[in-house]
């Protein structure tokens, strides 16, 4: 009977203890994640991290995808991202990295149309499954290499890689509309950051690196050479 009133407790804490503290503040980012079930998106075995400060892991130990290091974002980092890129109403939003399929959520409850490309097919399914359950008709999963990004759909007015690269492919930005921006966490840990760019012209970009973070790597992006010389 206490487990409804434990989950809105449970999330009503997320909000108030991790979420707020880390600059969210933005009402309407704040009453979607009251709304957008977030325990719903989260494999059972690990349905009791969901309110928890942390990544959680999409597939057990022994599955490739959690060899890849596939999680869920700490929450704080969702809602912050979320915020940062501030999604319209009119908008077209191209997420790298479906994962569990809560971002998209998030994204979709926001803007027009979402795109979200997950490279594993086990999550893909999983992100799929999760979206229709949850009632998102906005936002299409598809089996594909993020890195390259999805131009046939494109321009984008938002772009959104849901994890960490060593640089943003200049494909992704090429798929950017003038005055889309796009996000993703970069560098190389121990330091990565929060980064925010502004399509201003044809050939012309503003980046801004506002707050830093980590999260785990995209699976197929760049990496920098280990041998230096």
């Amino acid at each position: 009977m206490n487990a409804p009133l434990d989950l809105q407790r449970a999330r009503f804490n997320m909000i108030e203890q991790q979420i707020r503290p880390w600059e969210v503040l933005d009402l309407e980012v704040l009453a979607l994640l009251e709304r957008v079930k977030r325990e719903d998106f989260v494999p059972a075995a690990h349905r009791a991290l969901a309110f928890v400060d942390m990544e959680i892991p999409l597939a057990s130990p022994s599955e490739e995808a959690m060899r890849r290091g596939q999680c869920m974002l700490a929450p704080k980092v969702e809602a912050r991202l979320l915020q940062d890129l501030a999604p319209q109403a009119h908008e077209t939003v191209l997420e790298i990295g479906a994962g569990s399929g809560y971002m998209a959520a998030l994204l979709a409850s926001r803007a027009q149309r979402v795109f979200t490309l997950e490279i594993d097919p086990a999550l893909a399914q999983l992100a799929r499954d999760n979206l229709q359950r949850a009632g998102i008709r906005n936002a299409e999963v598809r089996q594909a290499d993020g890195s390259k990004g999805m131009a046939a759909h494109g321009p984008f007015d938002v772009i959104l890689l849901s994890g960490s690269v060593h640089e943003v492919p200049q494909a992704l930005l090429d798929q950017l509309k003038v005055g889309g921006r796009l996000a993703a966490i970069v560098g190389d840990e121990p330091v990565m950051r929060a980064t925010f760019v502004r399509r201003t012209g044809e050939a012309t970009f503003a980046t801004t690196q506002p707050w830093d973070t980590v999260a785990p790597r995209l699976a197929n992006f760049a990496q920098p050479s280990r041998f230096h010389f």
